[in-house]
């Protein structure tokens, strides 16, 4: 239990020892700091998980279709993906002709970018939040929903009518799963009265909120899986129709940030719905609080794998049926039962 202990305490005591090393521990430039070197550290965390996911996704693929999957390049074919980023990194960067260099060029950059600022606001663990903002669902929600964006800015500005109609299509579905994913989170916010994801962490001490949120859970589930563009819902990419989407004109780095973010946006979303609805950091104390976190998060992240390699692509009209006419009631149906749940609690307690 010491042990235990010891590691839940470790990132809060070199965070105080850093903060120590200022002659006012609580100043702006400490805080500024401390903000710096928790950003630093969540690039970090993208790119190697980024490298881990890739590998292991290959080889659910390989598990999922009998196939072996990549076993050549180190042991049993681990540094496949090192050799993948160094021959990304080796690669001529092009850019089309009559295309909006600017906007072009910036549009991998948004998408790497909105997952590093998500991931700020999550508890990783007790006092392990880079920013802990009293709105962070709010912030949350508003950051992510800036990739529809970037997505239609790299179409547009590739002078391509691929690119283009794949950006578009992009925008629709993303905003139409937007709308069911948000009205999910509705149903937490309403039994904790806050925004704040630390907070809703604390309130799931004796209880996940996936106990009490299954619908809710389930819903975010399959729009997250929409909202980061992977199979089933992967229709701005279907190659046999519209190339690669918005990416079709991208090459070499450009097209590794773009790649990078997808999993990014995965570790993000599954960082999300361990917060809201699995407890966070919250478990029994065989292990501490971070480790928990992220054996949840691997768990979602397997779950999303697992469905990528295992359903067919959907129609671009049954995908905005699902959204429209399937999740979006289950999930309004799911805040009036949310409501009517706490009305009841209410009388009870107050009779």
């Amino acid at each position: 239990m010491e042990a235990i202990r010891a590691l839940n305490e470790l990132p809060q005591n070199i965070a105080d020892a850093i903060r120590g090393l200022f002659a006012d521990p609580n100043s702006i430039w400490a805080d500024l700091t401390m903000t710096l070197i928790g950003m630093i550290l969540i690039i970090v965390v993208i790119v190697i998980s980024a490298l881990l996911l890739i590998v292991l996704e290959r080889k659910i693929a390989g598990w999922g279709s009998q196939r072996p999957g990549p076993n050549r390049l180190g042991p049993r074919g681990w540094f496949q993906t090192i050799a993948d980023a160094l021959k990304l990194l080796g690669k001529e960067d092009l850019v089309p002709a009559n295309a909006d260099r600017f906007m072009f060029r910036i549009a991998p950059m948004f998408i790497f970018g909105i997952p590093i600022l998500t991931l700020t606001i999550i508890p990783f663990g007790y006092a392990m939040t880079v920013i802990d903002l009293e709105l962070g669902v709010f912030f949350y929600l508003g950051i992510t929903s800036i990739s529809t964006l970037a997505l239609l800015m790299a179409g547009w500005s590739s002078n391509n009518k691929y690119s283009l109609l794949g950006g578009m299509r992009a925008v629709a579905q993303m905003i139409s799963y937007e709308i069911p994913l948000i009205f999910s989170l509705l149903g937490v916010v309403m039994l904790t009265q806050t925004f704040n994801l630390t907070k809703i962490v604390e309130a799931q001490a004796t209880l996940p909120f996936i106990f009490l949120q299954p619908l809710a859970f389930i819903i975010f589930l399959i729009c997250g899986q929409a909202e980061v563009n992977r199979a089933p819902f992967d229709l701005l990419e279907a190659d046999q129709e519209i190339i690669a989407g918005p990416f079709t004109e991208y090459t070499g780095l450009r097209w590794g940030l773009f790649y990078l973010g997808e999993y990014a946006n995965l570790v993000a979303m599954c960082a999300l719905a361990t917060t809201v609805f699995l407890g966070g950091w919250q478990g029994p104390a065989v292990l501490p609080g971070w480790a928990w976190f992220w054996l949840k998060v691997g768990l979602l992240i397997f779950v999303s794998m697992w469905v990528r390699w295992t359903f067919p692509r959907i129609r671009i009209d049954h995908l905005m049926h699902l959204a429209w006419k399937v999740l979006l009631p289950l999930a309004l149906l799911n805040i009036l039962l949310t409501g009517l749940g706490i009305y009841i609690y209410q009388l009870v307690i107050g009779g």
